[in-house]
């Protein structure tokens, strides 16, 4: 597939200059089709029979197994959530910390992992985002290490493999801005988190938790699609692996809009995505100044001379279409594999205006 035909996939292309992925990823003609004869064949046939039970859990194994070579690992280990706050709620409150218990964050991290963090009932301690930094906060109370891969705020990029390796505590990654933006291997990490409906074009709510040893962690909030088998009086056996934690069903059109949305994306991705984040840094380095630092992810994050939220309504009325930060006086680009040339020269010349 080359790069125009798979750019044309998305309309919304045909008229914005989209560069907001970081928070919804664009939608293409496929995602939406499938959805759509998903939702006429239900209309017409109905929802229920043991031949749409089937092709529902059929699909839930798909998606489980597009997911996981995803990250690098095997179905068995990944659950499939709505979002990467779910995931982060599953393995915060799956995990018993106490008052006695510590957990390290950063002080650059989404409510969506802080939120859980802070409802755990550990000590939250927060450290600048930075290996050395966490790495230095450890304590003997120290449970649990939980921070993002890619910073969602400058698009800084952790080597959360060595922090892994030199505490030896669980690591929990947020997911958000990594998984499907840049290549990712799980590989010793403990749990992993991903956000579909962002750098996946994925319809919402959709999502992905990659979990070690789905023994380590007690299910809190089970779902009929985490059991095996269930009594009358509600004991019930979890399924095997990490599907043990799969949050409530997901619609059929959701689900089919999923498959073709993993189904998308060119094998060229990551390396045209880190391409035109390159790019896009150069050309607004000689307008703003650009606090990402150089080559470490998909998203570009810069400090503009006025307001942010003023400028992002700006660039929005020239059908440019960027993020601001609430609270850190940041305006964030986000650059995939489907950014183009002309899409960040229409950046440019609404920042010279």
């Amino acid at each position: 597939m080359t790069y125009e035909e798979a750019r044309a996939q998305f309309p919304v292309f045909e008229r914005w200059a989209y560069m907001n992925a970081g928070t919804m990823g664009p939608l293409s003609r496929a995602t939406l089709t499938a959805m759509d004869e998903q939702i006429r064949h239900d209309q017409e046939l109905g929802r229920g029979g043991s031949d749409w039970f089937t092709s529902v859990i059929a699909l839930r194994e798909q998606v489980r197994t597009q997911l996981a070579a995803l990250l690098g690992t095997a179905p068995e280990r990944v659950a499939l959530t709505f979002s990467t706050t779910d995931g982060c709620n599953i393995v915060l409150s799956g995990l018993d910390l106490t008052a006695d218990d510590e957990v390290i964050t950063t002080d650059q991290e989404h409510f969506g992992l802080t939120g859980p963090v802070y409802a755990s009932g550990a000590r939250v301690v927060i450290t600048a985002a930075d290996e050395d930094a966490i790495l230095g906060a450890i304590t003997p109370r120290t449970k649990l290490i939980a921070t993002c891969e890619v910073l969602w705020t400058t698009g800084r990029r952790l080597d959360l493999h060595r922090v892994k390796a030199e505490s030896g505590l669980p690591v929990l990654v947020d997911g958000a801005q990594s998984a499907g933006a840049i290549a990712v291997e799980v590989g010793e990490l403990d749990f992993y988190t991903v956000s579909a409906q962002k750098w996946l074009c994925a319809p919402e709510p959709t999502g992905a938790l990659y979990v070690r040893d789905p023994e380590s962690v007690r299910i809190v909030a089970p779902s009929y699609s985490s059991q095996s088998s269930y009594e009358l009086s509600g004991a019930f056996v979890p399924k095997e692996g990490a599907a043990r934690f799969d949050s409530g069903r997901t619609g059929m059109p959701t689900l089919v809009g999923l498959v073709a949305a993993l189904d998308t994306h060119p094998a060229w991705r990551y390396e045209r995505a880190v391409e035109m984040a390159a790019s896009c840094a150069e050309l607004l380095g000689e307008h703003v100044e650009i606090v990402t630092v150089p080559g470490h992810s998909t998203l570009v994050s810069f400090r503009p001379p006025g307001d942010p939220a003023e400028l992002v309504q700006e660039l929005a009325a020239r059908s440019v279409i960027v993020r601001e930060l609430p609270g850190r006086n940041l305006v964030r680009v986000s650059c995939g594999w489907w950014t183009s040339s002309d899409d960040l020269e229409r950046v440019v010349d609404a920042l010279r205006r």
